[in-house]
């Protein structure tokens, strides 16, 4: 089996709801990425064979293959195709994944797995809500509800269901959430992200031109005081807005090429792909999947914890990484380094490659070698990807 290589990650910095991402229609916010890609391999256009673009809310400005879309917005031929992917929140580091298969089984030399979300143009849970309220239907089927009778699967739950199951503690999770803001704005302040933002033109709150280089949602005067007072989300609950992953606006994206490209193109690996695998778990408790799936990971791979330097692992709710932690007995100065969804933002679709584009540029930064990456994922699955920077 051939190798997969990662030979430039990108992503542009976090944008709030509502915020300076908002006047970007999200095919042309998809399409900067893929051109920075470009621009950043020097590989002509024309030798990209596919485009795999994770998104989760397929609707609206995100519907009709969004992947495609960007595809035409951008400077890439009409010659290279795309297809859009939905692993909820798992679906660019799937798209990631299935580039990377698509390189080691020979089938292809060139591909660039990315992700978008725009949670300003398309809110989440639009797909659902929209038609629902307008007489088409719930996803949830009989048979599903059959095997899971009266059950209403919630991401919102299961954070609380996890919290639970691991003995987690309010006090813990606000104390997670406040070290994530402050590791993100220590990375900030120290250009940690210099070199993986793609800046692009914003908008202020007048609707005025900024730069938009520094990922919004970051609180550079927040407190641990602050974060105790936020309102729960459920009465007797341990999670609030703040100990979840803020709503963004975000592209992100790699490039991964084949040996056989790498000396035909004369380009500089960033990293091996090392390990790829996804695991299916309880859609109930749903967020503990990154637990199991690592484990197996790791045994997969023939690897144990030590062996990694750095973790992301996704912050869509404090007690995710917090019982993966716990669970794992994985070091927490080696985890989410340059802090997470919680303070960076989770733009859901394009979170998956945005991770992976800020683990290789930390590994680098840091001289470290191998670094893995793992998201709870609605319906309850986690992929886990393990990388060697070389």
């Amino acid at each position: 089996m051939g190798e997969a290589y990662i030979v430039a990650a990108t992503r542009t910095a976090g944008g709030r709801r509502g915020g300076r991402l908002r006047g970007w229609h999200p095919a042309d916010l998809a399409a900067a990425v893929l051109n920075d890609l470009v621009d950043r391999t020097g590989i002509d256009p024309a030798r990209v064979e596919d485009v795999l673009m994770g998104c989760v809310s397929q609707a609206g400005e995100q519907s009709v293959n969004v992947g495609r879309g960007a595809v035409l917005a951008s400077k890439l031929p009409e010659s290279v195709p795309a297809t859009t992917i939905d692993r909820q929140c798992g679906s660019s580091q799937q798209a990631l994944q299935f580039a990377a298969q698509a390189v080691m089984s020979g089938t292809m030399d060139v591909v660039i797995a990315a992700g978008i979300e725009s949670m300003t143009r398309v809110p989440m849970f639009m797909p659902t809500d929209l038609p629902e309220k307008n007489g088409f239907g719930h996803p949830k089927s009989p048979g599903q509800e059959a095997r899971y009778p009266g059950i209403a699967f919630s991401q919102f739950m299961g954070a609380e269901m996890v919290a639970e199951k691991y003995g987690l503690v309010k006090d813990q999770l606000d104390e997670y959430s406040f070290d994530s803001h402050q590791r993100a704005i220590a990375a900030t302040q120290a250009g940690a992200f210099k070199d993986e933002i793609l800046a692009l033109d914003g908008v202020d709150a007048e609707g005025g031109a900024v730069r938009h280089d520094v990922d919004e949602g970051i609180r550079f005067n927040i407190t641990l005081e602050g974060i105790q007072t936020v309102k729960l989300l459920r009465e007797g609950g341990m999670i609030s807005a703040a100990s979840a992953s803020q709503i963004c606006d975000g592209a992100s994206g790699v490039m991964v090429v084949s040996e056989r490209a790498l000396k035909e193109h004369n380009l500089t690996p960033l990293a091996r792909i090392h390990h790829v695998s996804i695991l299916g778990h309880d859609p109930v408790i749903m967020l503990e999947a990154p637990i199991p799936a690592t484990h197996r990971a790791l045994a997969k791979a023939g690897m144990k914890m030590d062996d990694i330097d750095l973790f992301e692992v996704n912050e869509a709710f404090a007690s995710v990484p917090v019982a993966w932690l716990q669970d794992t007995g994985a070091d927490p100065a080696r985890m989410n380094v340059n802090g997470g969804a919680i303070a960076l933002g989770h733009p859901l679709g394009a979170s998956g490659t945005k991770l992976m584009t800020t683990l290789v540029h930390a590994l680098k930064a840091r001289g470290k070698r191998y670094g893995l990456q793992t998201m709870c994922e609605g319906g309850g699955m986690a992929n886990v990807t393990i990388v060697e920077r070389l």
